[in-house]
């Protein structure tokens, strides 16, 4: 993560919306932890700043004219791969949402989250957590899965004959939206040992964090939408 002189969390805020982006600006600017480092008004001027700037964290519209936010969020996790993509979104299962996090968004806030809501969000989504409850982001998958390539059986996937059969089952809980003392406790298993697995399934099939997990779980048809 790149940080700046004061160890602040660098963000480029990006939206169409110049009264919004402001007050963003003004709500990170009361922070001492935060760093608004750049704006931009469209998906094609954030990719550049971002290349540039080298953010911890793009806050990202994806409803913009041009190159639209998912667009971007896609370049910017290929091209910048140390920066952290949090979409901004209207409403909580949302095609767009659903599509941002597919092309590598840690996560999405609505439009109307409180200043603390969005503050915690970005901390979060800068030092590699994701911020969607794993819930939502099974319901997203469930309710846009339709949208999802078609795939062979779920042995098909070279990756997933590299996780061990504890590896994969703790992939299976986290996919079907459990959260880690859930699936501890399903499996009689110290919560930390879950997230040591975790942390090793997201190694193996080089995914960047928990949403992004549950995503590949569902492309693979390893778990499938009722």
């Amino acid at each position: 993560m790149t940080t700046g002189a004061s160890g602040a969390t660098r963000v480029l805020l990006v939206d169409d919306e110049s009264l919004l982006r402001l007050a963003f600006r003004m709500v990170l600017d009361a922070e001492p932890d935060m760093d608004p480092v750049g704006e931009a008004a469209d998906g094609a001027q954030a990719l550049e700043l971002a290349r540039r700037l080298r953010p911890d964290v793009v806050l990202m519209d994806v409803r913009m004219p041009g190159t639209d936010g998912i667009e971007a969020t896609r370049r910017i996790v290929q091209e910048v791969p140390d920066t952290r993509v949090l979409i901004l979104t209207t409403f909580d299962l949302d095609a767009y949402a659903f599509a941002a996090l597919r092309a590598g968004a840690s996560g999405f806030l609505l439009k109307n989250a409180r200043p603390e809501e969005l503050l915690a969000a970005i901390r979060s989504v800068a030092v590699g957590d994701a911020v969607v409850a794993p819930r939502v982001t099974r319901s997203l998958l469930q309710t846009f899965a339709h949208q999802l390539p078609p795939s062979g059986p779920p042995d098909g996937d070279e990756r997933l004959r590299g996780l061990t059969a504890r590896e994969r089952e703790v992939l299976v809980h986290i996919a079907l939206g459990r959260s880690n003392a859930e699936i501890a406790a399903v499996l009689h298993l110290a919560e930390t040992t879950v997230k040591t697995h975790l942390g090793r399934v997201l190694a193996k099939l080089d995914l960047r964090d928990r949403v992004q997990a549950v995503i590949f779980a569902y492309e693979t048809r390893l778990v499938r939408p009722p």
